[in-house]
């Protein structure tokens, strides 16, 4: 694994930018993109996550056709962007993402998944037995 302090050093740079930019903080929707998308709420943002995690999609299917691999980059980008908006509305930052991967870092997929599962279903109100 290689250090990720330059990796980790960017995005919260970025998300200290975006943090910035949220109403509480005196945000301009007039001046700046990304408070315009926190203005404007969660389906303003929420939609752009979908629309680049499409382009994502459709960017790695050209390149598996031929197409050139730096418009994945440059989508996934875009994708990471817009959900650190996300991330910014809810309070959230990109340690704490990191965070997460880092847990589950050692952990087979298959069986992160069914522990998730399994405190979904363990969380969930149980009904009356009787």
């Amino acid at each position: 694994m290689t250090d990720s302090t330059p990796l980790t050093d960017s995005l919260a740079a970025l998300a200290a930018v975006i943090e910035s930019r949220l109403p509480a903080r005196g945000g301009d929707p007039q001046a700046s993109y990304v408070a315009r998308l926190l203005h404007k709420g969660p389906d303003a943002f929420l939609k752009k996550i979908g629309e680049e995690a499409t382009e994502v999609v459709m960017a790695a299917k050209d390149a598996d056709h031929g197409g050139d691999k730096s418009k994945i980059v440059y989508e996934v980008a875009d994708l990471w962007f817009h959900s650190m908006i996300a991330l910014a509305h809810y309070g959230l930052s990109p340690a704490d993402v990191v965070t997460e991967l880092n847990r589950r870092a050692g952990t087979s997929g298959i069986e992160e998944k069914a522990l998730r599962k399994a405190k979904t279903r363990d969380s969930e109100p149980q009904g009356d037995p009787a």
